[in-house]
C-alpha cells in the first residue's frame, strides 16, 4: 500500500496532480486545500497519500499533512462518504472549521458545502463526533519535509490512541536516539520510548494537560 509518494511535480489542477517518481507517473487525487499549497510544476513535492482499493480500481489521495489525511480518513469512514465526497467537503471548509462544526452538530453550517445534504451531515455529526477527541484543539502542522517521516509516524501513533503533544515529544526523543530511518525503524523506536518508564510518565503528563 502506497503511504507517501515524493517526485517531481509534473501537472496539477485542482482536483489532481501528476507526480513523476523515477520515471513513474502517479495521478493523485488532492483537495483544494493541498493543491493552492503545491509549489510550481517541476518542483519537488511530498504528499502523504491514502491509497483507497475497489475491486475494479485502485485511487491515490494525496495530502500536504498528516492532519487533514486522518480526518479524510475519518470522513470515508462515516456512512454514505466516499472518497470522492471526502474531497470535495475537505475542499469547502478546512479541518479546523469542520472539527468544531461536527463537535457542535451544526449540521447548517456542513450542509453549505457543496454535496453535502442534510442527512450526510447528520450521519457525519452522529458517527464522527466522538471520533474527534485527538483533534479538538488544532495543533502546528509539522512540514512533510524532510519525507513527513515524523508525520506519518505521529499520525499512527494518534490511530493508536496517544495525544498529539505526547506522539510529538516521544518521536523527537527517538530521533535524538538515532531512531529514524525508514517508517518502519522510526515507529518501532518511537513505542519503546513511549513503553519506558520516563515515556509512560510523559504520556500520563499529556493525557492530565
Amino acid at each position: 500500500m502506497i503511504a507517501q509518494l515524493r517526485g517531481r511535480l509534473v501537472d496539477k489542477r485542482p482536483n489532481q496532480v501528476l507526480v513523476d517518481v523515477g520515471g513513474v507517473g502517479y495521478l493523485v487525487h488532492v483537495p483544494l486545500s493541498t493543491f493552492y499549497s503545491l509549489g510550481e510544476l517541476h518542483e519537488e513535492v511530498t504528499l502523504l497519500i491514502h491509497t483507497h482499493v475497489r475491486e475494479d480500481a485502485l485511487a491515490l489521495y494525496g495530502f500536504l499533512t498528516a492532519r487533514e489525511r486522518h480526518f479524510f480518513e475519518l470522513l470515508i469512514s462515516a456512512s454514505g462518504v466516499g472518497p470522492s465526497l471526502a474531497l470535495k467537503i475537505l475542499s469547502g471548509m478546512s479541518v479546523d472549521e469542520l472539527v468544531p462544526a461536527i463537535r457542535r452538530d451544526n449540521v447548517a453550517q456542513l450542509t453549505r458545502i457543496p454535496g453535502v445534504g442534510r442527512k450526510t451531515a447528520e450521519r457525519m455529526v452522529v458517527e464522527l463526533r466522538d471520533k474527534l477527541a485527538a483533534m479538538d484543539a488544532p495543533a502546528p502542522e509539522r512540514s512533510t519535509s524532510p519525507t513527513g517521516l515524523e508525520a506519518d509516524v505521529v499520525s499512527a501513533l494518534l490511530n493508536l490512541g496517544y495525544d498529539r503533544r505526547t506522539a510529538e515529544q516521544a518521536v523527537e526523543a527517538a530521533q535524538r536516539d538515532g531512531g529514524a530511518g525508514n517508517f518502519e525503524m522510526l515507529l518501532r523506536a518511537t513505542l519503546q520510548q513511549l513503553s519506558s518508564p520516563g515515556g509512560r510518565a510523559a504520556r500520563a503528563r499529556g493525557a492530565a494537560e
